[in-house]
């Protein structure tokens, strides 16, 4: 919190986050109102997170051949757009299925650009490798703060007002971001030479070669196809297994969001980066832990208990995982790793959400989350014999960086 430029961008991302989780939980409550229907669920937040998939990592190559300011404050002002468009189709009763799904893969698009726009400028905000850890945990802990207050407020506003009124907050919320990137004065990051076929060919060939890379992109693979397939399903468990209605939802997102945050704090807290490797194996067996005992409980308290402790998981993982790739990405590679990692993180959430929304609708939402939570502690088994070579490798690659 140091330097200027990143006390501005942490301000305003924080308003433009909390603004993000308001219609997150809106839009789901919307889509669950509107049919019923617990495969149109998965299909929405498929719709929302492919984009990163299939996009995500042709995205970081093309910006990092680019000025990352100037694309990220264009990009904000698109969503800003869509957000509000998204206000406009709902209030005048025109929102259906089909509007739902394209909202939602129109977000999806413009996500898969603004990620890795965002998580490749903190390095240039801190302007100091050694500070980049902790500011990713401090990012982070911002996404989290917002996960744990948004839902429950999320949950208030529908009750008082509408998912509408939600939509329209979160358009607003854009303004405070892009104000804290117009005042921003750092020297723009290297920019990556060549076609972008050539810059993303580059970036495929370092992550594919390095062994911590590759590793732990398939564990982020792993923990984002099991775990965090839950949001799909928790309308579901709100209404049908609760009993209750969009408050109920938002506690339950809320207290998911409650253990990601103090998820957050735990890794601003660590020194060594080798050490993460411990962390994310811990997570990733929380998760798996949590998953299961979610699934057929059928206490109000209990449930919130278990979606801290997933949200504590998955957020652990998937932080972590962030911190090292970042650490161990040269310059001007940055973009391209981070695209990696959003296009693995939020791509295999698509398909894990998807195929829980579909499974649900057969065998219902308590069977599916419990499958789940087996298949992730099959992984964290597997997982559990390559830590030592993983740690050394963390180590010995962190230590040539520069």
């Amino acid at each position: 919190m140091g330097h200027r430029n990143f006390r501005l961008y942490f301000a305003g991302q924080a308003v433009s986050i909390l603004g993000t989780w308001v219609q997150q939980v809106a839009l789901s409550w919307l889509v669950y109102r509107l049919t019923g229907s617990v495969a149109l669920l998965g299909i929405t937040t498929f719709a929302a997170l492919l984009p990163q998939l299939l996009v995500g990592p042709l995205a970081g190559a093309w910006v990092d051949r680019h000025d990352k300011r100037r694309l990220l404050i264009a990009v904000q002002g698109l969503l800003a757009l869509q957000a509000l468009l998204l206000a406009l189709l709902t209030a005048s009763d025109n929102m259906g299925p089909v509007l739902i799904v394209a909202m939602s893969a129109l977000l999806g698009v413009l996500n898969a650009f603004d990620t890795p726009l965002r998580q490749s400028l903190i390095n240039s905000f801190v302007g100091s490798k050694a500070d980049l850890p902790n500011a990713l945990a401090l990012n982070a802990m911002l996404f989290n703060i917002g996960r744990f207050v948004g839902p429950p407020l999320a949950g208030l506003l529908v009750g008082l007002t509408s998912e509408a009124m939600c939509f329209a907050i979160n358009a607003a919320s854009f303004l405070a971001l892009l104000t804290g990137l117009l005042l921003i004065r750092a020297d723009a990051p290297p920019r990556a030479k060549g076609s972008t076929g050539d810059v993303f060919r580059e970036g495929v060939a370092y992550a594919w070669n390095t062994y911590p890379v590759r590793l732990l992109i398939v564990a982020l693979a792993a923990i984002n196809l099991t775990a965090s397939s839950y949001a799909v399903l928790l309308p579901v468990f709100a209404k049908d297994v609760f009993g209750g209605d969009a408050a109920t939802l938002g506690w339950l997102w809320g207290a998911a969001g409650c253990g990601a945050f103090a998820s957050t704090v735990f890794l601003a807290t660590r020194k060594h980066l080798a050490g993460l490797v411990s962390v994310l194996l811990l997570g990733a067996g929380l998760s798996a832990l949590a998953l299961l005992v979610f699934s057929f409980n059928r206490g109000f308290a209990l449930a919130l208990a278990a979606m801290l402790v997933l949200g504590f998981g998955i957020s652990v993982c998937n932080v972590g995982i962030n911190m090292l790739l970042q650490s161990l990405a040269p310059d001007t590679l940055r973009g391209r790793i981070v695209s990696f990692f959003t296009a693995t993180r939020f791509g295999f959430d698509a398909i894990g959400g998807l195929l829980a929304g579909l499974l649900a609708a057969m065998i219902g939402a308590p069977a599916t989350l419990f499958v789940e939570g087996l298949l992730l502690a099959l992984f964290t088994t597997w997982f559990v014999r390559l830590r030592t070579r993983l740690s050394n490798e963390v180590s010995r690659e962190t230590e040539a960086q520069p």
